[in-house]
């Protein structure tokens, strides 16, 4: 009896010690992603009035024109997480690829209504209702998902360089001004960003389908 006594209070430390072991190793396995700041950036890419600014910064509200001629606003991005890029739909170089690397995202997050996807054209005047329809069939996006849009050039510019942070700060969204960025943006559930990736490198595109895990179980 009184080895029996010993070996359970034995088993039952063992117990302790392998369920305290491994909820340490979950613990600092566990990772947390930063809360991006225009101070974190680098200036270059951050307008003048907010390069001090160094907590609390959200994206923007926006109005932006999608591929079915819907009005697309904040409101249809609320209490989601979502992945921002920049295109226009006759680039030759890094877009296609930035394209087919939304699509995979898309694909792997299609059944999961906390993800949601917003590509913005950079060249408005271009890509109208039709053309972005055409681009978006082609790409085989699925419209409940990933919303490909257009809208007032001088409002999509200013979300680029003053709410994203995703391209240089010059240029005043002007007839002559143009912007070109393969940045992916990851923005959480309380409009913060979250992440920067480079949407034309598939460990990035990996590294942005952990993080968005990440924000899943956050």
């Amino acid at each position: 009896m009184i080895k029996q006594n010993i070996l359970n209070r034995k088993t039952f430390v063992f117990f302790v010690i392998v369920t305290a072991f491994t909820y340490g190793c979950k613990q600092a396995s566990k990772k947390e992603l930063p809360i991006y700041n225009p101070a974190d950036f680098n200036p270059k890419l951050v307008d003048k009035g907010l390069q001090a600014k160094d907590r609390d910064h959200k994206v923007i509200n926006f109005s932006l024109i999608n591929q079915n001629g819907d009005t697309i606003t904040q409101k249809d991005y609320k209490s989601k997480i979502y992945v921002v890029d920049f295109f226009f739909t006759k680039c030759p170089s890094i877009c296609p690829i930035m394209t087919n690397n939304m699509a995979k995202l898309q694909h792997v997050f299609k059944d999961d209504p906390q993800i949601k996807l917003l590509s913005i054209s950079v060249t408005p005047e271009i890509d109208s209702i039709s053309i972005l329809k055409t681009y978006a069939t082609k790409n085989k996006v699925i419209d409940s998902k990933w919303n490909i849009t257009t809208g007032n050039k001088k409002h999509i510019y200013n979300l680029a360089r003053k709410s994203y942070f995703a391209v240089v700060n010059e240029g005043d969204g002007g007839l002559q001004d143009f912007i070109h960025t393969p940045n992916f943006v990851l923005i959480d559930k309380k409009k913060q960003i979250r992440g920067i990736y480079d949407g034309t490198n598939d460990k990035e595109i990996e590294r942005l389908m952990d993080d968005i895990g990440v924000l899943k179980n956050d």
